[in-house]
């Protein structure tokens, strides 16, 4: 089974509310959509997330990318040979994490395709369900208020509150979503790079001194202040979850030695999909650092090859995949089954889409 072709085209999906952050406002996904074609008629999916402010890719980037570089270097060569066709994508051009995960992605499901297996089995097989925070977007107190209460009545019970663009409004929208949301849902805080370090000590020790109950405070600081990160981490008790400043299993070990964070997050988009991806979770579990999954503004496409990813290895403790729970609507059928919190793989082969539906469209 030979790569014959690779097609590039656009997956929308409007979100159901703004997604914001401390870096952006974005109302609606639009992303690339990979096909890789065999000579023997199977076919693979994957997705790209263009996150420009994190990855500094962009819809056109992303396309010159697979169609002029990753396709050339990869056509021809059989299914079997995955990890060269991982070398393969991972050395023919620096950086564009995005555009090679998204092949990387397509290549994976017609790998476990050829074996007549979901995903995950092939990966790891640790466990069929995973359990999935929700983001709750920056705003003004009330509104990021409301909207912790909506999300706990669709089932939700982890919180991923988005701050870092107000810090002196940070502490007080925390706390009036734990006064309004209870003592038993667990929250998680992402500042996006929006603090400095010092800014950071002094929002996470105020919420740890008023009682917030935070289970962990995602990437404090600018994404090359790992200096910050360490300062960030040795002084306050809350975990600290690196996410920006890990991209590859280099920066992983980098942060693991310097101490520099109590947890790293995974993302396909960061790593360029999931062999690098697994390389810094076996890095982190040997050193006893626990790992998120997470993902970009991503549809059901990429974020269930996530989650394959995350029901493989034992030691993703946490899932940020919201990705399907922010859009209107699903742009593919299949995969594994999302529903509110729950995220239930399934015994379909490879990541487990009816793509010769989804294509006819």
């Amino acid at each position: 089974m030979k790569i014959k072709n690779v097609k590039v085209g656009i997956v929308e999906a409007p979100l159901i509310t703004p997604f914001k952050t401390a870096l952006r406002t974005v109302h609606s996904i639009k992303n690339i959509v990979v096909t890789v074609y065999t000579d023997e008629g199977h076919i693979g999916i994957g997705e790209a997330a263009p996150t420009h402010v994190i990855t500094g890719e962009t819809l056109q980037s992303i396309r010159y990318a697979v169609e002029e570089v990753i396709a050339p270097a990869i056509c021809g060569i059989d299914i079997d040979e995955i990890a060269i066709l991982c070398d393969r994508i991972d050395k023919c051009l620096y950086q564009n994490t995005s555009a090679k995960a998204a092949v990387e992605i397509a290549l994976y499901d017609l790998w476990a395709k050829k074996y007549n297996a979901p995903l995950y089995k092939l990966l790891g097989g640790y466990r069929k369900k995973i359990t999935t925070d929700i983001t709750i977007s920056v705003n003004d107190e009330q509104q990021m208020v409301n909207d912790s209460i909506a999300a706990v009545k669709r089932g939700f019970s982890i919180l991923k509150i988005k701050v870092g663009k107000s810090p002196q409004n940070d502490v007080e929208s925390v706390m009036a979503i734990r006064k309004a949301v209870g003592p038993h849902v667990v929250l998680r805080v992402d500042a996006n790079q929006g603090w400095t370090a010092k800014e950071a000590v002094k929002i996470i020790v105020q919420l740890e001194d008023r009682g917030a109950d935070i289970e962990l405070v995602e990437q404090p600081v600018h994404y090359s202040d790992l200096a910050g990160l360490q300062y960030v981490t040795g002084n306050t008790h809350t975990n600290i979850l690196a996410d920006e400043s890990v991209f590859s299993p280099k920066q992983a070990i980098e942060v693991i030695e310097k101490r520099a964070a109590d947890l790293i997050n995974i993302k396909l988009m960061k790593t360029g999909g999931i062999s690098k991806a697994q390389q810094i979770c076996h890095i982190a579990e040997a050193s006893g650092v626990e790992c998120m999954i997470g993902c970009m503004l991503e549809t059901k496409i990429s974020v269930s090859a996530a989650a394959h990813f995350a029901a493989a290895n034992k030691n993703v403790t946490m899932v940020d995949l919201d990705g399907p729970s922010l859009c209107v609507e699903d742009p593919i059928e299949g995969g594994p089954s999302f529903e509110g919190e729950n995220i239930q793989m399934t015994e379909a082969s490879g990541i487990g889409f009816l793509i010769e539906a989804y294509l006819a469209k």
